[in-house]
């Protein structure tokens, strides 16, 4: 009687388990990319978060006190808006902003433009080592030899709240604005998305000011308001990595169209870019596509160099 001889072994069986281990490497080899890159991104935001908070504290103060030099004593209150009150300030890419608030009669009076030549000229003559750009129709900026800019916005109190300078007409203050009622809306996506939007708004900040040209940018506000746009309603995996991935891919669509401001101080948050599908709308439009393809391909080829060039950190 003669056996069978077995089940044998076959090159199909090889085979089989050949890309049963590829896909377990393939795997590992994903997991470790995502570990990485993750790593990465916290790192960048521990350096960006180590900014010197003493050195802003000490201009603040001093513009404080130059402001004041003619004034009531305590009738001018700094409030900070902008980057800092949110915390998406990143130190050499992100303006501080502050709010003014004016509690003196004599300036209350007084147009926006006239308040604005009296902070720019109290400053100059008690700071006189700062330099001092020339008032805007909203601000004036003070340029700080660190590389440290400060804004400051004059802000009147009404009955109903304050108001800032138009910045449609110069000689005027502006409706009641709201900073808050913006902060309160970014506070609340934040929340619902596991604290991580205020994290990947100053990676996203980066990355701009790392891939725009130089007389291309968005600006602070403008960036927040397309992060409370992209994660609104985000349900997507709650990663660095793939948060940013996201706000860079539904920016370069939105940023097209003018988004409207919450706080009241002007009609859009980003009228600076014109009007919809603007010249140069579909500037930022491209070079956020851009960014947003560099960082698909860093994915695919799974490149931690390419994460490293976009985030300045090589």
């Amino acid at each position: 009687m003669g056996g069978s001889g077995g089940s044998g072994w076959s090159s199909s069986n090889s085979s089989g388990i050949d890309k049963l281990v590829q896909q377990a490497n393939e795997q590992t080899n994903a997991l470790s990319y995502i570990s990485e890159i993750n790593s990465l991104l916290q790192d960048a935001l521990q350096r960006y978060n180590d900014r010197d908070t003493d050195a802003i504290n000490k201009h603040i103060e001093d513009l404080k006190k130059a402001i004041e030099k003619e004034l009531e004593e305590e009738s001018v209150n700094l409030n900070f808006g902008g980057s800092v009150r949110k915390h998406t300030f990143i130190d050499g890419l992100s303006d501080v902003d502050i709010l003014v608030l004016i509690n003196q009669t004599s300036l209350q009076g007084k147009t926006p433009k006239e308040v604005l030549e009296y902070f720019a000229g109290q400053i100059k003559q008690q700071l006189p080592n700062t330099e001092v750009l020339p008032p805007g129709k909203l601000a004036v900026t003070v340029r700080y030899s660190d590389g440290c800019e400060v804004q400051l916005l004059p802000a009147i109190k009404t009955a109903t709240g304050f108001k800032i300078a138009s910045s449609i007409d110069e000689n005027q203050w502006s409706k009641v604005v709201r900073p808050e009622a913006f902060a309160r809306k970014l506070t609340a996506v934040n929340k619902a998305c596991s604290g991580k939007v205020v994290p990947v708004i100053k990676l996203f900040k980066a990355a701009v000011k790392e891939v725009f040209p130089t007389n291309l940018k968005i600006s602070g506000y403008h960036a927040e308001s397309l992060a409370i746009e992209a994660f609104e309603r985000y349900e997507g995996r709650k990663t660095y990595k793939d948060m940013l991935n996201h706000l860079c891919r539904t920016a370069s669509d939105r940023v097209k169209v003018p988004i409207k401001d919450r706080t009241g101080q002007s009609i859009h948050v980003d009228d600076y870019l014109g009007s919809e599908n603007s010249k140069e709308r579909n500037r930022v439009s491209s070079c956020l596509g851009r960014l947003a393809t560099r960082l698909e391909k860093a994915d695919r080829l799974q490149s931690l160099e390419e994460w490293q060039k976009l985030l300045g950190s090589e």
